[in-house]
């Protein structure tokens, strides 16, 4: 090797942005590309190519730059074009979108076709970016659709079938997963369905405990216990709110004792509400054990969704049952606490309960 290729060498080596190169850091892409004189072509740091040597290498703060230094696109790692984590969650859009605005739920070959990938890589890339698969979420997009036309039409007949359901048989089959309800009694607000309900006082303040009679359905913290129960009312526009009981004031006991001991294993009963993504998620974090905190990433990761962060972090936000579903139990990757419905301070509490138990 030449003085000059050597200092040339050495002069890259130097540069932090060839660490970069070498180790393939994606989130390194779009802060720079580096150029290789003997290939005559430019790359993104993640760039899968067998590494340059180091004195045939240039870096450029733009693909424009590198493309006026006289440089192609590779076509490996097309730098020329959006990331390819962008490029297929545009992809996956689509996809989502054809879904929505189909009459009947397209089958996976169909998506496929669509997206020019084997049914395979499709359903695989749906799954990695929205969290579910392709016909799950094409189920919990007819159960939408049949929410809202439940809340505009007079006939449940008439909701069904203007929401993409083939027969009201399917439907009736799953309303009460759908729903948590049978559809006539969603489209009335929930008329006709006692939801028995307390307000009690806990060491973190006021505290909503709420159940139909499959179980508790809400378990609300707060500081005003007037705003507790319009948040139920808001659930459940119609439904009759009665008030507690001695047997419904032992239910309240219960739950207020998993708050002052969150530790303690969760034996009550529950009526949990929710699509099937954020079921998925909330019984991730039920296996989280107590004392333990796992992060909003290692979640998307054990429900096989590791692309749907954001996703889980809103299941996380719609929990109404807390401390029975353990949300307080996912902090951000760096430890941070992040956001709790219930307030961060609520959140340190039962954490540090849980570590000193």
């Amino acid at each position: 090797m030449s003085g000059k290729t050597h200092a040339l060498a050495a002069a890259v080596e130097r540069d932090p942005r060839w660490a970069a190169v070498i180790a393939r850091d994606a989130s390194a892409d779009g802060q720079f590309f580096y150029s290789v004189r003997t290939t005559g072509v430019y790359c993104r740091p993640s760039c899968g190519a067998r590494p340059a040597r180091p004195e045939n290498v240039a870096f450029h703060p733009t693909a424009a730059a590198a493309e006026r230094a006289g440089f192609r696109p590779c076509m490996r790692c097309k730098p020329d074009q959006p990331p390819l984590a962008e490029r297929q969650a545009a992809l996956v859009a689509d996809l989502c979108r054809r879904i929505e605005q189909s009459d009947e739920a397209p089958s996976l070959e169909e998506l496929s076709r669509h997206a020019g990938l084997s049914a395979y890589h499709t359903h695989r890339l749906f799954k990695a970016v929205t969290g579910v698969t392709p016909r799950a979420y094409a189920a919990a997009h007819r159960a939408r659709r049949v929410r809202a036309e439940l809340e505009q039409r007079g006939t449940v007949t008439g909701a069904i079938y203007a929401a993409g359901y083939g027969s009201s048989g399917r439907f009736y089959e799953r309303s009460n997963q759908v729903l948590g309800m049978t559809p006539t009694r969603y489209r009335d607000g929930g008329a006709d369905m006692d939801i028995r309900f307390a307000i009690g006082e806990c060491s973190l303040g006021a505290i909503l405990v709420a159940a139909t009679a499959r179980g508790v359905c809400a378990i609300l913290l707060g500081d005003d216990p007037e705003e507790l129960v319009h948040d139920l009312e808001r659930r459940f526009p119609r439904a009759r709110l009665i008030g507690a009981d001695p047997g419904f004031e032992r239910l309240v006991a219960e739950v207020v004792g998993l708050v002052e001991s969150p530790r303690a294993p969760v034996e009550l009963p529950l009526d949990v509400r929710g699509t099937a993504f954020q079921q998925r998620v909330w019984q991730a974090l039920r296996d989280i054990p107590a004392g333990t905190t796992a992060s909003y990433a290692e979640i998307a990761g054990a429900i096989g969704a590791p692309r749907a962060v954001r996703a889980v972090a809103k299941a996380c936000a719609a929990n109404a049952l807390a401390v029975a579903i353990p949300c307080h139990r996912v902090v951000r990757t760096d430890g941070d606490l992040s956001g709790y419905r219930w307030g961060v301070e609520r959140k340190r509490a039962l954490l540090d309960r849980e570590m000193d138990a």
